[in-house]
């Protein structure tokens, strides 16, 4: 499968697709981004979980998080309930209820099982609610993006074979005709 596979090109689309995507947010410090990751190779959800690929991901995703000063957040697969890891800074921040899970290849994936090895003291969380998702290979992380989501366009349509979506968020409009907004 290796050989189908061009790595230079997922840390490419990887890093042209986090920094679109801070630009884009302009994330205020310790926010948090949400990752979701699947798919790369192109095969079925759960069916082909590839650690060297997760490794460019997860590693250029936690360079740039880091560099902007920003929270990186990983969803697990639905196997554990959408479980997050998160490194222990963000989750005492933010008083998130810790799970005892562990992600794995079989369940959670290997995007969120390398977060968890690779974050400076990681903690998985059952939820969260942030202002930034990326989702690579449509693992479904706007359950974790405030009310009101926004999706915005990159120049990355996906990461591999995955399909890339990013989602925002923008505070409710509330009011009438009357009203005024920001």
């Amino acid at each position: 499968m290796n050989n189908l596979i061009d790595f230079g090109e997922i840390k490419y689309q990887t890093e042209t697709l986090f920094n679109e995507a801070i630009d884009h947010c302009k994330p205020q410090k310790e926010q948090i981004l949400i990752l979701g990751c699947s798919r790369v190779a192109g095969f079925d959800i759960g069916t082909a979980p590839n650690l060297e690929m997760a490794e460019i991901i997860i590693d250029t995703a936690l360079t740039l998080t880091r560099q902007n000063r920003i929270f990186l957040a990983v969803q697990g697969c639905e196997h554990i309930n959408r479980a997050i890891a998160i490194e222990f800074e963000a989750y005492q921040k933010y008083n998130f209820e810790e799970v005892n899970v562990l992600s794995t290849l079989k369940a959670g994936g290997a995007c969120c099982e390398l977060a968890y090895k690779k974050m400076t003291n990681p903690v998985m969380i059952e939820k969260v609610i942030t202002d930034i998702g990326i989702d690579i290979g449509d693992t479904s992380v706007g359950m974790h993006v405030k009310f009101v989501q926004v999706p915005f366009k990159t120049k990355i349509k996906s990461v591999g074979k995955a399909h890339v979506s990013c989602l925002t968020s923008r505070p409710k409009l509330i009011g009438g005709n009357r009203a005024s907004y920001k």
